[in-house]
């Protein structure tokens, strides 16, 4: 992991724009899953180290918040707060921002560590662990965000 907090960038691409003239929503969940793949090289899980532990890892759950549209070829900026963290699994809070710093959508996520030889979750490698105990430690005091946590439902 880089002294650096977590930043993932990227841009609305062309095919992600739909019939409405913005970023189709399976677009932002694109975006968000890239993110994450992103986020697991960051923790020292990029290929070689992968293959090396025979260890990755999955997404349990999501939940996406569309705040405001993102249009063609605009700038995506997504960092992330780690929310809560067990021995295998990482609920995190992915944050995705215009170049104006807009928050435009959010998605709360949880991952699991898994053995990819016995094909089971297992807990994170210890380097792993270390860079996620980090990260944790600068975290763990922040607030959390306002679509944290929230659930579906109309409002009667």
């Amino acid at each position: 992991m880089a002294d650096q907090p977590f930043l993932y960038q990227d841009h609305v691409q062309s095919d992600w724009v739909d019939y409405n003239g913005h970023m189709n929503d399976a677009a932002y969940a694109k975006v968000f899953s890239l993110a994450a793949d992103r986020l697991i090289e960051f923790i020292g899980l990029d290929a070689e180290a992968r293959n090396h532990y025979s260890y990755t890892i999955f997404t349990l759950e999501t939940h996406l918040s569309y705040l405001q549209e993102a249009h063609k070829d605009e700038q995506l900026l997504v960092d992330l707060q780690l929310m809560d963290v067990d021995a295998k699994r990482l609920h995190v809070f992915f944050t995705m921002k215009n170049a104006n710093h807009d928050v435009i959508a959010t998605s709360e996520q949880m991952l699991m560590g898994m053995d990819t030889k016995q094909g089971r979750p297992a807990a994170f490698p210890k380097p792993v662990t270390e860079i996620i105990e980090k990260i944790w430690n600068e975290h763990k005091q922040l607030e959390t965000p306002a679509q944290a946590g929230r659930r579906i439902g109309i409002k009667r």
